[in-house]
C-alpha cells in the first residue's frame, strides 16, 4: 500500500499453516499492525473481549466451529471490517447468510492478489465506518449538551422563578459574558442548585 498514516490492526483467526504463510506476508507492518494469530473460535472471542481490531479474518473451517457465527457476532458487536474464508463449494451458501451481516466472504483456493483487493476493501469500509462513528459522537455530545442545557434551565425555573425564555436567555448571556460554552454554564448551574 501507499504510504499512510494509520496502520489496521488486524486478528488472523486460522488453524491451516498453509493459508497463514499465505496471508501474513501480505499484512506488512507498515500498514497492518499489530497481527495476532489465533487458532479457534474461543481463543478470537478471549482476545476480542480484550482487545478492538480493524480487521477480522476468519479462516473456515475451525477446530471448534465453522466461525461463520464468529463473524456475524464481530460485525453487529463492533466495526472491524470482517473476512470469511470459505471452501468454494459451500461459498453460494454461506455468501448468501454473511452478506446480511456485512461479512465479506471469499472462496478458497483463492491467489494473492484477491486476498490484497479484499484487505483493501476492508480498510476502506473501516475507514467509511470511522469516519460515521465520528459523526455519531459529535451528534451524540450535542444531543447531551441540549439535554443538560434544558435541566439547568428547568433548575433557573424552579430555584430561582424564571420563564423559560428567561432562563434560556440567561445560560446564553453567561455564555457570552463569560466566554465559555452553554455547556459549561449548565454544569456550573447545575453544581449550584441540586
Amino acid at each position: 500500500m501507499v504510504f499512510q498514516e494509520r496502520t489496521y490492526s488486524v486478528l488472523l483467526v486460522s488453524a491451516s499453516e498453509k493459508i497463514n504463510t499465505a496471508i501474513l506476508p501480505l499484512l506488512p507492518m507498515t500498514d497492518y499492525w499489530p497481527v495476532t494469530v489465533v487458532r479457534s473460535v474461543g481463543e478470537a472471542r478471549r482476545h476480542l473481549l480484550e482487545t478492538s481490531y480493524d480487521l477480522v479474518i476468519i479462516n473456515s473451517p475451525l477446530p471448534d466451529d465453522t466461525g461463520m457465527r464468529l463473524a456475524a457476532d464481530v460485525c453487529s458487536t463492533s466495526p472491524a471490517g470482517v473476512l470469511l474464508l470459505v471452501r468454494n463449494e459451500m461459498y453460494d451458501d454461506v455468501y448468501s447468510k454473511m452478506v446480511v451481516h456485512g461479512v465479506v466472504t471469499l472462496s478458497k483456493p483463492t491467489n494473492t492478489q484477491m486476498l490484497a483487493q479484499n484487505l483493501r476493501v476492508l480498510c476502506a469500509t473501516r475507514e467509511r465506518l470511522r469516519k460515521m462513528e465520528a459523526k455519531q459522537m459529535t451528534v451524540e455530545e450535542k444531543m447531551e449538551e441540549i439535554r443538560m442545557v434544558n435541566r439547568a434551565k428547568w433548575l433557573l425555573i424552579e430555584c430561582l422563578s424564571m420563564t423559560e425564555n428567561e432562563a434560556h436567555r440567561y445560560i446564553e448571556k453567561q455564555a457570552m459574558d463569560l466566554r465559555i460554552s452553554k455547556r459549561e454554564v449548565a454544569e456550573s448551574i447545575i453544581k449550584t442548585y441540586q
